[in-house]
């Protein structure tokens, strides 16, 4: 019974308030990679369904860039490493070297592909250049005395190099190897952002917090004009050339993106994302790359909350936005019960996406979203309610993919959600709170505080306190009642669900062990499901009940059969940092996970016995 991945759908890059977001593109401008958590993503720029994962990093990632050649990536982490790989299949590491002390800001290739500058944020240095094959050194970043925040190499001979930082300067390097030729200092007033030298080596340009465009002679390093004084508003946080060399794109905290005309010393197009006449925290745009090799103009630009944003000239809107979680996902639904071709994600920052498994394509669920981690979902036919860490229960309406009503405040934390018997229950602190549709119709106090809870027809089971699952019975006005206490498990309830037909009962611990209940007696189907080493934190039973899913904290998921309870499938390493979410899609035969990783992944599953 193999199981074996089919499709990635990728994470949103990772953003941070007030700091640039770098995003590079392979040189015919078909791919576009960007770092998100401890992952690199590699997606293709026209089906971004189509995406590679490297998970080589050990630390949370920050920068990737395509080597000029389009052969290989080179990534750095908070932990100060650079990793060089395999740009095709995102798998063999040519190369791992320990650059400096503290977080890599930004890495840059030279024309040949063969030497990189890494700089960032270090306690002796803030950067180094060093060959990518062998990691020997190629020369120093000097001359700065706070941290340097992105680089940039000149792609033609004689090799030129520029570092910027927020000790508000630039220095110039003459290479190879890379020495320190000259300090440009008091042109920007504040920190300095991002620099790109054009593609004809000709002119460079930095951008700042303090919103200046600043432009300089490509082989000197000569400061030459200013363009663009006063237009932007906000801090710019990234530039990138057109392959003409004439033109190029800024992207700003006032949630513009602009196009200027280097001869002209003019802005010649402007998007602005997020409602017209609000301001909008979210759709700050933080990074923006300018894929060369593309006959259409497109320029991608990246917003705070991880969209990133389709744009070419001539449109006033996107054309395109590529939406996605850029945190932890810490639940995942199945739409429509029993259709499997959509799931829903919510993350630990609130964001609940919904995601067409046909297309692969997500899209953020419009209204009022939560404002903090979602913990459950639970479906009904045609909704999805959840329940969050902002201590409200809200549905969402799928056919229209938004959120219905008003959010019900709950009062206390929610532990989890569930639906039974045309009603909703939500687990509290210390009790159980039965809605139906959006009014509540009874509450009970539990005497304990419920770790998990799942809910099928009349019953509601829910993980009591001294390791015991309690069961409830529901009566058709929504009244709950006692009815069964199992004291099998030897360790703590982390997650129930009850098979599609109500006959069966999985209660997963937190010490990776899986007991199954047949529901007419209570008597135990088996427990022998124990492959986990961590915490159980999700399963979910396939349509036909015979087989499960299950995924934890020690990153795998399992697949179960309760014909074949001695034998299961294991996908290792599903997803760093714990699985967190799984369910079945493609009628049975596919299974939906996700995690710590931020990204959806769909395995095949063959021979299910």
């Amino acid at each position: 019974m193999p199981i074996e991945i089919e499709q990635i759908l990728a994470a949103s890059p990772a953003t941070t308030r007030g700091q640039p977001t770098q995003l590079s593109c392979d040189v015919k401008g078909e791919r576009i990679t960007y770092a998100s958590g401890k992952s690199i993503y590699v997606r293709n720029i026209d089906n971004p369904a189509l995406s590679k994962q490297y998970t080589g990093h050990t630390a949370a990632t920050s920068v990737a860039r395509f080597s000029p050649s389009g052969y290989y990536i080179a990534s750095g982490d908070v932990s100060g490493k650079v990793r060089v790989w395999d740009a095709v299949e995102a798998v063999n590491t040519k190369g791992e070297y320990a650059i400096i002390s503290g977080r890599i800001n930004d890495i840059a290739w030279d024309g040949d592909s063969q030497r990189v500058i890494a700089v960032g944020d270090g306690r002796e240095r803030y950067g180094h250049c060093f060959t990518a094959d062998s990691g020997n050194s190629v020369g120093e970043i000097t001359g700065h005395s706070k941290v340097v925040n992105a680089v940039a190499i000149r792609q033609q001979r004689p090799l030129r190099a520029a570092t910027i930082s927020d000790d508000s300067s630039m220095c110039f390097l003459h290479g190879a190897p890379f020495k320190f030729a000259t300090k440009v200092s008091g042109q920007h007033k504040s920190f300095v952002m991002g620099t790109a030298f054009s593609p004809d080596g000709s002119t460079l340009v930095t951008v700042g917090a303090d919103r200046r465009i600043q432009l300089y002679d490509g082989k000197t390093g000569e400061p030459t004009k200013q363009i663009g004084e006063g237009v932007h508003s906000g801090s710019i946080f990234a530039v990138s050339w057109a392959k003409d060399s004439k033109r190029f794109a800024t992207s700003s905290a006032d949630q513009t993106v602009r196009v200027w005309d280097v001869e002209g010393d003019e802005c010649v197009q402007t998007w602005r994302l997020g409602e017209e006449g609000s301001i909008s925290v979210p759709h700050q745009q933080v990074g923006v790359v300018w894929p060369h090799g593309r006959s259409d103009g497109l320029i991608i630009s990246l917003s705070l909350n991880g969209d990133l944003n389709y744009l070419v000239e001539g449109s006033a809107v996107p054309i395109k936005v590529v939406q996605g979680h850029n945190g932890s996902i810490t639940a995942l639904g199945v739409e429509s019960e029993g259709k499997g071709d959509s799931v829903i994600t919510g993350s630990f920052d609130g964001r609940v996406c919904s995601w067409d498994l046909s297309t692969g394509i997500g899209r953020a669920v419009d209204g009022q979203a939560h404002s903090n981690q979602v913990t459950q979902f639970a479906a009904a036919p045609g909704r999805t309610y959840s329940v969050g860490w902002d201590d409200t229960l809200r549905i969402v309406d799928e056919s229209a993919n938004t959120f219905a009503g008003e959010s019900l405040k709950l009062g206390a934390q929610p532990k989890g959600v569930a639906t039974a018997g045309g009603h909703v229950i939500v687990a509290l602190d210390s009790k159980l709170v039965v809605y139906s549709g959006d009014t509540q119709v009874s509450e009970l106090d539990t005497g304990f505080t419920p770790s998990a809870i799942a809910g099928s027809g009349s019953l509601v089971a829910v993980g009591a306190n001294k390791n015991a699952v309690q069961i409830y019975k529901l009566d058709s006005k929504g009244v709950l009642s006692a009815a069964e206490s199992l004291t099998n498990s030897n360790a703590q309830v982390s997650a129930l669900s009850f098979s599609p037909d109500g006959k069966h009962l999985a209660a997963a611990n937190s010490i990776g062990k899986i007991i199954v209940y047949k529901t007419d007696s209570w008597a135990v189907a088996t427990d022998r499901w124990s492959a986990h080493t961590a915490k159980v934190l999700c399963v979910a039973w396939n349509q036909a009940g015979t087989h499960a899913a299950s995924g934890g904290l020690d990153t795998n998921v399992c697949v179960w059969s309760l014909a074949k309870p001695g034998s299961r499938v294991k996908a290792v390493n599903a997803h760093k940092d714990g699985v967190y979410g799984v369910g079945w899609v493609g009628g049975d035969q596919k299974l939906a996970s996700t995690g710590g990783d931020a990204a959806v992944k769909i395995w095949t599953l063959k021979g299910l016995q």
